[in-house]
């Protein structure tokens, strides 16, 4: 694996030079994307901004996706929603986090400034922060209601993907994240306010936002198309749909985060988020081989756990409210009526109760006879 990846790193390095080398202008092209006019608009005093609508609209399409397939495979109506509302704050402040982290020199170098955390509109939003906290807190709740987390996750993961797609467009209206110097017909180009150090105006860059919401929509479809051949014939999918997808994400973010040439932190030569791509790689296929290795089964609940109660049901059946009865006329079962006359008393309803001290003396007399 060392290997092929340094000859795929070597194969990238073709396609995206050094800044050294890529200093003179380009050259627009006829099929070069244009960059945004702008990425704000005003609604009164309330600033709409083009990247936090980009991430509204994706986690939209997500939850809204996700409930529906959750709710094919038995889910409980609203659990997804209930999720959502936990989860998008957390995953929010956990891809916050993971940015903040792993590119410190703005928030704490000499000339950071902590104000800027706050900032999340000006962009930063790392994904691998986002998904692990997102994904903690939809585990615990889910827990907490009995149910299990993996069908939940095969439900949500090619709707993750999609949504990352389209947050991904918050970038190109930020012109941000791009990669290096291109010829290519497809370049992207970038105004002189937001241009990298060192390039001349009119170079065309890597449009990289494309290529990672490209490779998302197929990668959604790899993951629906994998979702029905392991549930063919009565199989189980088991939560493989959420580690395939930690693959899928991760080959195309590794060899995209190469092509980028903004500031990141550079580990043994690469940036982080390479190497973090590679660990969550390996992390995804030992989960679908150990997952695969297992009895799997696309059941909702937790074992030993009872369904959560739909709107309107009691949490208790002993709260349930008892069934009305119907008055009973005649003698009731048990009961013991006085004799009429000439009736003997030994001769009563079946149901009647002789006391133990009665069939004793009345076995010692059969016993004389």
């Amino acid at each position: 694996m060392p290997a092929a990846s340094a000859a795929f790193a070597a194969h990238l390095t073709v396609l995206a030079p050094s800044v050294a080398a890529s200093s003179a202008p380009v050259g627009l092209s006829p099929t070069s994307i244009p960059s945004p006019a702008r990425a704000v608009w005003y609604l009164g005093p309330v600033p709409l901004r083009a990247y936090a609508l980009c991430m509204l609209t994706g986690i939209a399409v997500a939850v809204w996706w996700t409930d529906r397939r959750y709710r094919r495979a038995g889910g409980p109506q609203d659990t997804v929603l209930d999720l959502a509302l936990l989860a998008v704050p957390a995953g929010i402040v956990g891809a916050r986090l993971y940015h903040v982290l792993s590119s410190p020199d703005r928030y704490f170098g000499p000339e950071g400034s902590l104000w800027l955390i706050p900032r999340i509109w000006e962009g930063g939003l790392g994904v691998w922060g986002g998904i692990a906290a997102g994904a903690a807190a939809c585990a615990w709740l889910l827990r907490r209601r009995g149910l299990r987390v993996a069908p939940f996750a095969d439900a949500a993961a090619p709707a993750v993907l999609v949504a990352q797609a389209i947050g991904r467009l918050g970038n190109y209206f930020n012109q941000e994240l791009f990669g290096g110097p291109t010829t290519l017909p497809w370049g992207l180009e970038i105004d002189a306010a937001h241009l990298p150090p060192g390039y001349a105006p009119g170079t065309l860059f890597h449009p990289t936002f494309l290529y990672e919401a490209l490779w998302n929509l197929a990668g959604a479809l790899v993951l629906l198309g994998l979702g029905r051949r392991l549930t063919r014939d009565g199989g189980a999918s088991g939560g493989r749909l959420m580690w395939a997808y930690l693959m899928v994400y991760t080959s195309g973010r590794a060899w995209i985060e190469y092509l980028r040439v903004d500031d990141a932190q550079l580990v043994a030569g690469l940036r982080l988020n390479v190497w973090t791509s590679l660990i969550v790689f390996l992390i995804g296929l030992a989960g679908y081989i150990w997952s695969s290795r297992r009895p799997l089964s696309d059941a909702v609940t937790v074992p030993g756990r009872q369904d959560s109660p739909q709107p309107g049901e009691p949490e208790d059946p002993h709260d349930a409210p008892s069934a009305p009865t119907e008055p009973v006329s005649g003698p009731v079962s048990g009961s013991v009526s006085e004799p009429g006359p000439g009736e003997d008393t030994d001769a009563q309803a079946p149901d009647r109760v002789i006391p133990a001290k009665s069939q004793a003396g009345r076995l010692r007399e059969d016993e004389t006879q």
